[in-house]
């Protein structure tokens, strides 16, 4: 049976705080702006986890979509890629308070990659995703994915795994909005991308629909009251080249030498553990604000440039901020 949620709630905010994924950089530097990323005319949500437009992006059941786009951008494998999302087509707007989106609209920030034989074909049921990236709660400061989408301008940035293998694939971006008790608000779209070198392995897949439910503690969690010690993002671990056990911190500061990492949730299961590979300062350059400074699977710098300290976004994302 498909779940609708909250529709009348839907309704009172849906002209406020939405948003599109619109412009997409490769290792700092931009590819244009609407360039091979797959936007509609509305920056509306989707609001049911079964329907066609939860897999892939909202141009997918947009009634006046743009056509697709006529370029797929070159991703290495193992690069850091930035997604960058703004409440309008036209950009960033200093003027506008929902840009990039409303801040009330809190919720982690997901992104999944699919292989695909043509990154511009118009047919993609039954794509097979895995998780790449995830940011949720930090429960010490009470603050999400959101929080630091918006802090960065729109921008959130992440690494392409190095281990899987080249080709094409859809990169799938996603805001989960938890502002509508007892459901949610998805805000997705694609990138079409083809990955260069890698290797050979062949992560664990999900289908969309299907890795979500309408039951889900992550979608029917009340985010206002009482106060979340811990969230469990929706979907499956994100991969690991490593091959570990994946897990969404939901908690983690770090300040000048030390760093504090509280529990964390599993995605597969209820129960918490705690993160193993907080990032610590070596030689070997500084990264910049915004930049990637940490993670299970990062080998490059993790010391800031000052002002800066490295927070733990996820076990396998840590931000310059």
């Amino acid at each position: 049976m498909k779940m609708y949620f909250a529709a009348v709630s839907l309704f009172a905010t849906s002209v406020y705080g939405h948003t599109i994924f619109q412009q997409m950089y490769v290792n700092g530097v931009s590819q244009g702006h609407l360039t091979g990323i797959r936007v509609p005319d509305y920056d509306g949500p989707i609001t049911d986890v079964t329907s066609n437009g939860i897999p892939h992006l909202q141009w997918w059941n947009q009634s006046i979509p743009h056509a697709l786009p006529n370029t797929t951008i070159t991703v290495p494998a193992g690069a850091q890629v930035t997604a960058e999302w703004h409440h309008t087509l036209d950009g960033a707007d200093p003027t506008d308070s929902q840009d990039p989106i409303d801040p009330s609209h809190k919720g982690p920030v997901i992104t999944y990659l699919a292989k695909i034989p043509n990154a511009q074909q118009s047919t993609v049921t039954g794509l097979q995703w895995f998780k790449i990236q995830e940011d949720g709660l930090i429960a010490a400061n009470q603050t999400w994915g959101v929080d630091r989408l918006i802090a960065n301008k729109g921008k959130v940035t992440f690494t392409i795994p190095s281990c899987i293998a080249a080709g094409q694939y859809l990169l799938r971006h996603e805001i989960i909005a938890a502002v509508v008790y007892p459901g949610a608000q998805f805000y997705v779209e694609c990138a079409q991308i083809q990955i260069t070198g890698g290797g050979s392995t062949s992560p664990a897949t999900v289908s969309f629909p299907g890795a979500y439910h309408g039951t889900d503690p992550g979608i029917t969690v009340n985010i206002y009251y009482p106060t979340l010690t811990n969230y469990t993002i929706p979907g499956p671990p994100v991969f690991s080249c490593s091959g570990g056990g994946a897990t969404t911190t939901v908690g983690a500061t770090t300040t000048a030498g030390t760093t504090t990492t509280a529990k964390t949730t599993t995605t597969a299961a209820a129960t918490t553990t705690t993160t193993s590979s907080p990032p610590t300062s070596t030689a070997g350059g500084t990264v910049a604000q915004y930049g990637q400074c940490g993670g299970l699977t990062y080998t490059g710098p993790t010391t800031c440039v000052s002002p800066y300290a490295c927070l733990v976004s996820s076990a396998y994302y840590s931000q310059c901020l």
